[in-house]
């Protein structure tokens, strides 16, 4: 008798997840739930279009569908019906003898400063969905300007500004689309001004990503507020003095790195930004930077819609990620908005071992139905034969120097899983 078990999120946490338990036991029917008809979830649809190297997971993640026997349920969103949800999670739960909950943190953390709410005002997360081409935020159409601000100074705001600062032929080879270039291109952004609140040897960025801004052509790059001191120099600070003055003077693109200004708030005129007010905490010095758009980057928390405060509040081991007998959190949606792809598989492994002990010790007993009752009650879930289809239809008649074209709308997402093959 097979033990059934939902991972719902097809993102990083739910693959690595499915994986690990796969080589633990050969009894686990699992299946990988996902709101959208396609599998991947943050690798898809959060990671830098231009970072197909770090997109290149997928590839590993294939494989669970294809040799691994795990099955694929998408287009089915699982929580609370005032969110849209189709089954709640207790329905989920009578379906199956373990549902683990691994959907991650999608909403943008706010500022909290008087201003954010003004039109020009714009959040990482749903930038970079918008720029990935995510159906929740295909129309959105960011007017930025010339002179741009990012508030944050981690890796999504790098991603941010490598994005903005490169010019339309360093786009090859990614699935960038071509009309979000062109927006960019006619847009002509100027300055770049990133601002952390952080002094710059306790940023959150990944050396590496700053030292991939050298490569960049058509950008002058300074960095402001150093520390004069080298010994004992850690990689953040080697990594932006190796940056600090590339390019030449009269570049069409400026960008300002800034260190110690923490938002004060945002002013405009007519109801749009068009300045950023900055203090220092150390000496009370005040920054006010002009500006046409700000993008904040300053991390993510809960949509509300699986009720995670309450899942977290009543955990019998919170930090294991264990709710209850057959119920679990995984990844971000577990500990926060915390760690890397690489270390969101150490947090998998760590879970799986959990969950098996649990199974060894009180045995599920009877029999769920898992995905069979799934597809006979919706008609409108895909599987990963559809993603297939999906995923050829995005990757035929290719735009030049570009390795994907994503479908923007769910409905032409559903269609392409339902055509047929043709022989």
């Amino acid at each position: 008798m097979s033990v059934t078990i939902a991972i719902v999120g097809a993102g990083p946490s739910g693959c690595y997840l499915a994986q690990a338990l796969g080589k633990l036991r050969d009894d686990l029917a699992i299946d990988i739930i996902d709101r959208m008809p396609v599998p991947y979830g943050l690798v898809r649809y959060g990671v830098a279009p231009d970072h197909q190297g770090t997109k290149g997971v997928i590839r590993q993640f294939a494989r669970l569908f294809e040799r691994e026997g795990v099955g694929f349920v998408g287009n089915l969103r699982i929580g609370d019906p005032e969110h849209g949800a189709d089954l709640t999670l207790d329905e989920l739960r009578d379906l199956y003898d373990v549902v683990v909950l691994a959907t991650g943190l999608s909403a943008d953390r706010t500022l909290g400063v008087p201003g954010e709410e003004l039109e020009g005002v714009f959040r990482a997360g749903t930038l970079t969905r918008h720029w990935n081409d995510h159906p929740d935020e295909a129309a959105h159409n960011p007017a930025l300007g010339e002179r741009v601000v990012i508030v944050g100074n981690g890796n999504v705001a790098i991603d941010i500004l490598r994005i903005l600062a490169k010019e339309t032929h360093e786009f090859e080879g990614s699935d960038f689309g071509d009309h979000h270039a062109t927006r960019l291109e006619q847009t002509a952004v100027r300055t770049i001004d990133i601002v952390g609140r952080s002094p710059a040897a306790h940023a959150k960025f990944d050396p590496v990503m700053i030292r991939e801004l050298g490569k960049l052509s058509g950008v002058r790059i300074v960095v402001e507020d150093l520390d004069d001191a080298t010994e004992g120099e850690d990689k953040r600070l080697a990594a932006l003095r190796e940056i600090d003055g590339h390019g030449a003077a009269d570049a069409a693109k400026t960008v300002t790195f800034r260190f110690g200004w923490a938002p004060e708030r945002a002013a405009g005129t007519d109801g749009r930004v068009t300045e950023m007010h900055f203090h220092n905490a150390s000496d009370g010095a005040e920054l006010v930077l002009a500006c046409d758009s700000v993008i904040t980057a300053i991390g993510f928390e809960d949509d509300t819609s699986m009720n995670r405060s309450g899942l977290v509040g009543r955990a019998s081991d919170a930090e294991a990620g264990v709710v209850e007998p057959g119920l679990y959190l995984a990844g971000w949606f577990k500990r926060g908005p915390r760690g890397t792809i690489p270390e969101n598989r150490a947090d998998a492994q760590a879970l799986a071992k959990r969950i098996a002990a649990d199974l060894e010790a009180a045995p599920p007993s009877g029999t769920r139905p898992g995905a069979t009752a799934l597809r006979s009650r919706f008609d409108t879930i895909t599987d990963y034969e559809g993603w297939l289809r999906i995923d050829a239809a995005e990757t035929a008649d290719l735009p030049d120097a570009r390795c994907r074209r994503k479908l923007t709308r769910v409905e032409d997402m559903l269609a392409a899983a339902r055509a047929k093959t043709e022989t």
